[in-house]
């Protein structure tokens, strides 16, 4: 039986939850996990517990009766879930993600059927991807056809999270024949009214990673859908899909930092315990600058992750841009960490034996998949470079919300709750990137010198780039140049978040990351570093944030800049 929403867990509850099942024999015994993994199977046990736990109305906004105020919340409590296994998180999660299109277009009696379906335990997928269009949401196969008052649906969605043991799914479906931006449509399906014949699952398909999550997809034969089960106007379900996706591909960064969570204990543990050349292998120069380098870009891709999940509610209408760089810096960031940590790990980073149960050979290949799904990289820079002309434009013009940068970055600020119909097809620019002249002036009057110098170097940077992103034609497609400037402009956005970040907080003296400003400055080096730019001279933070690191132990508060803080 589920917990209601009012005895839903917080983070903090869930995290202690989640503790105390990890030790053996419980449900998320990391022996226990791999065993599953190894089986393929689904960690049924684990899911459960979340389903005890009344994780699920989390995924509910609060004027339906859940948890949702902000998807800074939200994400708190899947990256707890995230930090333990990925495959869980991963499965768990779906259900917020094919419910998102119903809290984006539905009316209030469908959102609150959902909600109420949600919180009492039920699943649900999003069918969207079909064998052969992946990305590609415009080349949708599947039909829905008028039938009276009512719709049939007919076709195949493949590749669907949860795509057999959801009761619901919101399925995007073609509704002209012509097809195009406004020839799709989104239907609510409720399996379990469905004649027997008309609904069939797919076979799960073997994956390398999230072994045992239920990856498979179904088929639909003449599916009768009432005329209340279509979400939005007819022909509104590629506009709803783009909205959608504006929120999911920040949630999905949970699983990254999540993945963080878990990878950096097992290093530190290892690094600890191991000598090299009658060293201790933590005590080499080599190894504390490859943690410090990876640790930095860790805290960089959550300053990004945060900053957008706050975004949600205070910049909606600059979504579209956020949401494009975060999904697509987040995780490449953190992979590129945990390439780091697992070169520091050695075999045990590979091996599914000795180490840890194989934990971080489990997470390194669970983590891949969060780069592709809800939009690949690839996908999300196109997104980005199309959006060229709006960013220049904006640019031009000085438009920016600098108290919406500040009310964003506020750790405990009162913010209001996500309103997904402020959501925007096309956005106002970036107010973020757009505040970075003004971050240099704050910088240089709150100091330290290198983070000043940091300021003003990206503040020119931001300049450079967006008078070459005004010079670039992307009306005609989008030329390969145009990815190098996108992903200069997500390292702008990085740098930006992070001083967003430390110049609208206190320093929280009981937390060692923002003591001397060691967090802000190993990320601003990380920044300037990938950027090309000189770093500020003296001696690297990142040095000095790998022995606080050490120093701290495994067994120690996590590497966050919200520790310490007030927020979930």
């Amino acid at each position: 039986m589920t917990s209601t929403a009012r005895e839903a867990v917080t983070a903090g509850r869930l995290r202690e939850l989640l503790h105390r099942a990890a030790r053996p024999g419980g449900a998320l015994d990391p022996a226990v996990l791999a065993a599953w993994d190894e089986a393929e199977a689904f960690p049924e046990a684990a899911h459960r517990l979340l389903g005890e736990a009344g994780v699920a109305a989390h995924y509910v906004p609060r004027r339906h009766g859940g948890l949702l105020h902000g998807l800074d919340g939200l994400w708190s409590v899947l990256r707890v879930v995230a930090r333990h296994d990925l495959t869980l998180a991963v499965a768990h999660g779906k259900t917020f993600l094919g419910a998102v299109p119903t809290w984006v277009a539905g009316t209030d009696r469908q959102a609150a059927e959902l909600a109420d379906a949600i919180t009492s335990g039920a699943e649900v997928c999003w069918g969207m991807t079909e064998r052969g269009h992946g990305s590609d949401l415009l080349a949708s196969r599947l039909t829905a056809r008028p039938h009276g008052r009512d719709w049939r649906l007919d076709g195949e969605k493949w590749l669907i999270n949860n795509g057999t043991r959801a009761r619901y799914a919101c399925v995007l479906a073609r509704t002209r024949d012509e097809g195009g931006p406004r020839g799709l449509s989104f239907f609510l399906l409720d399996r379990s009214t469905l004649p027997n014949g008309t609904w069939r699952t797919l076979p799960k398909e073997p994956t390398h990673g999230i072994r045992g999550a239920d990856i498979s997809g179904f088929t639909l034969h003449g599916a009768p859908a009432p005329g209340s089960s279509l979400i939005g106007p007819e022909g509104s379900g590629f506009e709803s899909a783009l909205k959608s996706l504006q929120v999911t591909r920040i949630f999905a960064t949970a699983l990254s930092l999540g993945a963080a969570d878990h990878a950096l204990p097992l290093t530190l543990r290892f690094l600890a315990d191991r000598d090299l050349y009658g060293h201790r292998l933590a005590d080499l120069p080599r190894v504390r600058r490859v943690l410090g380098d990876a640790a930095a870009a860790i805290l960089t891709a959550e300053a990004v992750a945060v900053f957008a999940g706050r975004a949600a509610q205070t910049l909606p209408g600059e979504l579209g841009v956020v949401s494009a760089v975060t999904k697509a810096f987040v995780p490449t960031t953190v992979q590129r960490a945990l390439d780091q940590l697992g070169d520091l790990l050695g075999v045990r980073g590979f091996v599914t034996t000795v180490f840890e149960h194989g934990a971080f050979a489990k997470l390194d290949r669970d983590h891949r998949i969060v780069g592709i799904f809800d939009g690949s990289t690839a996908v999300n820079r196109h997104a980005l470079a199309t959006s060229f002309p709006l960013l220049a434009r904006a640019r031009r013009s000085g438009s920016r919300d600098i108290t919406g940068v500040i009310d964003t970055a506020g750790h405990g600020a009162r913010r209001p709750p996500l309103d997904f119909a402020r959501l925007a097809l096309t956005s106002a620019g970036c107010s973020l990137v757009q505040s970075l002249p003004l971050a240099a002036d704050l910088a240089a009057d709150a100091g330290p010198p290198d983070v000043a110098h940091a300021a003003r170097a990206l503040a020119a940077e931001s300049e450079r780039l967006h008078e070459e992103i005004a010079a670039c034609r992307t009306a005609g497609g989008v030329p390969p140049a145009a990815f190098d400037l996108v992903q200069r402009y997500e390292w702008c956005f990085a740098g930006a978040a992070c001083l967003a970040l430390w110049l609208h907080n206190a320093p929280s003296h009981d937390t060692r990351w923002w003591q001397d400003a060691l967090w802000v400055r190993a990320c601003l080096t990380t920044v300037l570093t990938r950027l090309g730019l000189a770093p500020p001279a003296g001696h690297d933070a990142r040095d000095l944030l790998a022995a606080a690191l050490l120093h701290a132990g495994p067994d120690a508060d996590g590497l966050s800049l919200l520790s310490g803080t007030e927020e979930p």
